[in-house]
């Protein structure tokens, strides 16, 4: 029975639904052709002597019309001023009321473009372009959508959409003249007497007065300082309150929540990642990439890749989180020939650097002298490293940490816990060629030694030589004394008997013979 009943039921439903619709649309049509009437006959009271391009209605409507044609005035004092402007539309109470001569105005709303005599320009809220600055207004080509939007400013080619977008300063009126600006949502570029700046998001450039060319996306993005107002140029930004306490700062790129939010008058920062830069206030030429990446600098010419940075760094590189990142690969580096490069060297807080040689950079400069000694006590080891760290395995020559701690601390680098982890192979370079030099000096002075020596043994083998040929001298001359001797008859010969001797006489001897003798 229940399935027998519904259809009936909505039948009837459906018939009462058009008896309602029925008693609703004959009033609304009654009141349209009353309208019509009114509208036509308000025409014929306003609009001559061109009535029928034009259409008014409400009191003071195009009142004060002489020649604008295509004119639509509905509301009190709508169009109210004009008198030659064509091509008006103005829908509300006050709506384009100071409009005269201009054209091209769509103004939908209360007070809606209601001192404004610029051309082209549409409103379409309360109070849109209400005062579009001080009259008498010249703002053209203008669109403003939401309530009080591009209230106050008389500049040109701007578009607002949003509450109290584009409004101008109140404080500044005569003087609001920027143009080409583009702000969606409320509040968005609300002070505003810049040019070329372009806001998205609720308070969006809220602040910004005199500057130029920015960029903002995101809710309170570049919100400004509502005290004094903000004057920098040049700035991109994307994200919920990224450059928010922006002054005077220029040339900033901020993307991410609340990038660079703390910055004031700094420029030329870039910031990528949320909270990137956060508390930079002045500095500049300082870039960060990633999540808090560079939050805690506040200095100047700072790289921050993924890093949190220190409030004291200035003109200094950081990569990388401590405790996340162990292993660093870098392309373009292995098998590249630097001729004149030097070694980079690492300390335990990841801070890498060469070693620096000129005295300009050296005090207390002293010959190392014995404490190279040192290295005479290393141990030299060959090794091979853990399959963790060489899962091939290469064998390695050096020497243990721990074991040149005991010899010279000096002589070891520390990781962050204190602990040797590696030798200063630098330093032990220095040390074994103060030792090679004292050994060459000794050395060197031996060959001195020896050099004398052999001079010495030279000069002697001269004089051994000269000696020598003098006793093959004697020697020649006794053999030829004997040879002579021998063939001396006897009776000149020495005859030595009995304890006496007889010399010959000198007559009996051969002249050679004596002169022998006589030597």
């Amino acid at each position: 029975m229940k399935k027998l009943i519904r259809p009936t039921t909505d039948i009837m439903c459906s018939k009462q639904r058009a008896s309602l619709a029925d008693l609703l649309i004959m009033p609304l049509a009654f009141s349209l052709i009353f309208l019509g009437l009114c509208s036509a006959i308000a025409c014929d009271e306003t609009c001559e002597p061109y009535p029928i391009f034009n259409t008014a209605f409400g009191a003071q409507s195009l009142e004060n019309n002489t020649t604008g044609i295509s004119d639509t005035a509905i509301g009190y004092v709508a169009l109210g001023d004009n008198t030659t402007g064509s091509g008006n539309t103005g829908v509300g109470d006050g709506a384009l009321g100071a409009i005269t001569t201009t054209g091209g105005n769509t103004a939908v709303g209360s007070d809606c473009l209601s001192m404004s005599t610029g051309s082209f320009n549409t409103a379409v809220g309360e109070k849109v372009m209400f005062e579009n600055d001080a009259l008498p207004t010249v703002g053209d080509y203008n669109t403003g959508v939401g309530g009080e939007a591009l209230s106050f400013t008389s500049g040109s080619y701007n578009a607002a959409f949003g509450y109290l977008a584009l409004a101008g300063d109140f404080f500044q009126i005569g003087k609001n003249f920027g143009s080409n600006n583009t702000g969606i949502g409320s509040f968005a570029l609300f002070k505003n007497s810049g040019s070329f700046n372009t806001a998205i998001g609720d308070g969006a450039l809220e602040f910004n007065s005199t500057g130029q060319y920015n960029t903002a996306s995101g809710m309170q993005a570049m919100y400004g300082d509502a005290t004094n107002l903000s004057t920098g140029s040049n700035n991109t930004v994307s994200g919920y309150a990224a450059l928010f306490s922006y002054t005077s700062g220029s040339n900033n790129t901020a993307n991410g929540y609340q990038a660079l939010n703390n910055n004031t008058s700094g420029g030329d920062n870039t910031a990528c990642g949320k909270q990137a830069l956060l508390n930079n206030t002045t500095g500049g030429n300082n870039i960060a990439i990633g999540s808090s990446a560079g939050k805690n600098l506040t200095g100047s010419n700072n790289i921050d890749i993924g890093a949190y940075g220190t409030a004291g760094d200035a003109n200094t590189i950081r990569l990388g989180k401590s405790g996340l990142q162990s292993t660093t690969y870098i392309v373009g580096i292995n098998g590249v020939t630097v001729a004149r490069g030097v070694g980079v060297v690492i300390d335990s807080n990841n801070h890498l650097g060469t070693v620096t040689s000129s005295a300009r950079y050296k005090e207390n400069i002293q010959p190392m002298d014995k404490a190279s000694e040192a290295i005479l006590s290393l141990q030299p080891v060959t090794f091979r490293y853990k399959k963790a760290l060489d899962p091939q395995a290469i064998p390695q020559f050096g020497l243990v940490a721990e074991q040149v701690e005991k010899v010279d601390p000096q002589l070891v680098a520390y990781d962050e816990q204190g602990k040797a982890y590696s030798v200063r192979y630098e330093a032990v370079n220095a040390m074994l060629l103060n030792e090679f030099l004292k050994e060459h000096r000794k050395v060197e002075e031996q060959a001195r030694k020896m050099e004398s020596l052999e001079r010495a043994v030279v000069a002697e083998e001269k004089e051994n030589e000269a000696m020598r040929a003098m006793l093959r001298q004697q020697a020649a001359q006794i053999q030829n004394v004997s040879e002579q001797l021998a063939i001396t008859p006897p009776s000149t010969r020495l005859v030595v008997s009995r304890g006496t001797r007889s010399v010959p006489s000198l007559d009996a001897i051969p002249s050679a013979s004596k002169s022998a003798i006589t030597k």
